[in-house]
């Protein structure tokens, strides 16, 4: 299993601070349109962060005509080759999560690369909602907050 980024919604704020964290490192400016995580607003419930879900069989890669995408083998990261790539979007229609965006600059997309095990929309996170963490190691803290609150609504019945 990979390690991805998982929002907590229920922690999201949607301050798009994430957004501004990305842009800033991954290219050097602070500017939302060249995140690589993207903050969806449900209004009113609340809002939800997403990168790149790190597909098993990574539909992105399968619908590139030019052969510019691939999976990393150990990260599960998507690669573009910027060389072959041309902008097309059909990895971004191919993409059911919407988390790969067209480079306002290069002729091309942009897709979260993790920053290289060291995401920093998570670091930067204020109210703690994203992690970096394989989806088993979100369902166990899931299972074990479920479990003592379980606990505690015993203890107060």
């Amino acid at each position: 299993m990979h390690k991805l980024i998982v929002c907590d919604s229920k922690k999201c704020l949607g301050c798009l601070i994430c957004e501004l964290a990305c842009s800033a490192k991954t290219a050097k400016s602070i500017n939302p349109s060249f995140s690589r995580i993207r903050v969806v607003n449900f209004e009113p419930s609340g809002s939800l962060a997403l990168a790149c879900m790190l597909c098993e069989d990574p539909p992105c890669v399968r619908s590139c005509p030019r052969d510019a995408l691939r999976q990393h083998e150990k990260t599960g990261q998507i690669i573009v080759n910027e060389d072959k790539c041309t902008g097309c979007s059909w990895c971004e229609i191919a993409c059911p999560f919407g988390t790969i965006a067209s480079n306002p600059i290069k002729k091309g997309v942009t897709i979260c690369d993790l920053c290289d095990g060291e995401p920093e929309c998570v670091k930067a996170c204020p109210y703690e909602a994203l992690v970096f963490a394989t989806p088993e190691e979100v369902m166990h803290k899931s299972r074990r907050e479920a479990f003592f609150k379980l606990l505690k609504e015993l203890g107060e019945a």
